[in-house]
């Protein structure tokens, strides 16, 4: 009797060491007529029935494994999302096996992308925080480093300013790689002899690339009066950045509106995905976001959602230290959300809005001059531009197999 009943729990143990891993199999479509490089894929783990919390996904391209990550995404602590980037070529599909288990692992994939949030303490010493939520009334932004939260691939580096303006402001680089972490958004005169980049854009009350702001009829607004503002990273790599601008209480075109921005940067991107969400349905509030009217700029737009510049300023007030940059600014944005086509002081905007539902979303991108691996006249910026969109409109399709 005693060995069956060892031999019994010996059984259920095992069994339930194997209930603990799930194989799902995943078929990825790139039905465009290009090659994707790096294209971006997130499943939503709802749409996955495994019958255990997900601590851990392995995922397998034939034999080659392919680096991932699991985000939590609403802060319960329970992963949300899966994303990995994966090459597709033009008219292609690939069949991929994703391992999910309940135990946590240990595995480190190199990171292809990085962010950083740092406060001053007394002594000036920059603490890293991932979150930080103040009243309205209150100021910071001189008090975080680089001003907010800042992240970047391989490619580029952005920040979001930490105060009602709320702006999207850019840093480029020469060459491919990572500095963020080294040069904290300001590089030192040895490292701009190494080749660092540098801050490439003074955007000062603009809504720099793809900002969202207010718009009153005649220009664009900041985001104020709010009750509390929050900024936090919500992932960090090794395959995308996540992070948050949250604005409660924002009194807008008589509303009172709990806002969330979302931007997700993916390894091998310069683009990066905006996600706006609201609490309630919007009632017939407008928006507008666009791109800055840089000095001696020159603009294109297709008049339907894409919206385009390339400039020449001086990046910081500073005309003595720093020489002028030029940049490419682009945002693109669905036309179902598009309602006109505007222009201010400052910026070449669209005007936006989705009455009836809780959000809605668009890409910003940006390219510098000095980059040995970018674009060198308007013409390339904008031809690539509209490329870019294209390749946006037909993103790869995810279908989950068993």
């Amino acid at each position: 009797m005693k060995k069956i009943l060892n031999f019994t729990i010996a059984l259920w143990c095992s069994l339930n060491i194997l209930a603990t891993e799930k194989n799902v199999t995943v078929e990825i479509q790139n039905n465009w007529k290009q090659d994707k490089t790096d294209a971006p894929i997130a499943i939503k783990l709802n749409e996955i029935s495994v019958g255990f919390p997900i601590k851990s996904a392995i995922i397998k391209d034939q034999n080659k494994e392919i680096p991932s990550q699991l985000d939590d995404l609403n802060g319960d602590r329970i992963a949300d999302e899966l994303a990995f980037v994966i090459d597709m070529p033009a008219n292609s599909s690939k069949k991929v096996t994703i391992t999910f288990s309940s135990e946590e692992s240990n595995k480190q994939y190199e990171s292809r992308v990085y962010a950083d949030m740092l406060i001053s303490d007394k002594k000036g010493k920059h603490v890293p925080i991932t979150s930080l939520t103040i009243p309205g009334t209150s100021n910071v932004y001189n008090q975080l480093h680089h001003h907010g939260p800042a992240f970047e691939s391989e490619l580029v580096i952005y920040r979001i300013y930490f105060d009602q303006k709320q702006t999207v402001d850019i840093y480029g680089k020469f060459n491919k790689g990572f500095e963020l972490k080294e040069s904290g958004f300001y590089p030192n005169d040895e490292q701009l002899a190494k080749g660092f980049g540098d801050d490439v854009l003074r955007v000062s009350g603009s809504c720099g690339v793809g900002t969202l702001k207010g718009w009153n009829g005649k220009k664009a607004t900041h985001v104020e009066p709010v009750r509390y503002r929050t900024e936090r990273i919500m992932a960090a790599g090794p395959i995308r950045t996540v992070v948050e601008v949250e604005d409660n209480d924002w009194l807008y075109q008589g509303s009172k509106l709990n806002m969330t921005t979302r931007y997700i940067l993916y390894a091998g991107h310069r683009d990066a995905e905006v996600y706006i969400s609201f609490e309630e349905p919007l009632k017939k509030e407008v928006f507008c976001t666009g791109v800055q009217d840089i000095k001696e700029s020159v603009s294109f737009s297709d008049h339907k959602g894409l919206i385009a510049c390339w400039g020449t300023d001086w990046p910081v007030n500073d005309t003595i230290k720093y020489a002028k940059e030029t940049v490419g600014l682009a945002t693109y944005i669905p036309q179902k959300y598009v309602k006109e086509e505007v222009k201010d002081k400052s910026n070449y905007l669209y005007t936006v809005g989705n009455e009836g539902h809780n959000s809605f979303n668009y890409n910003i991108t940006f390219t510098s001059m000095k980059e040995t691996f970018g674009y060198k006249s308007p013409e390339e910026w904008f031809a690539y531009v509209q490329e870019w969109k294209q390749e946006l409109e037909h993103p790869c399709t995810v279908k989950i197999i068993k």
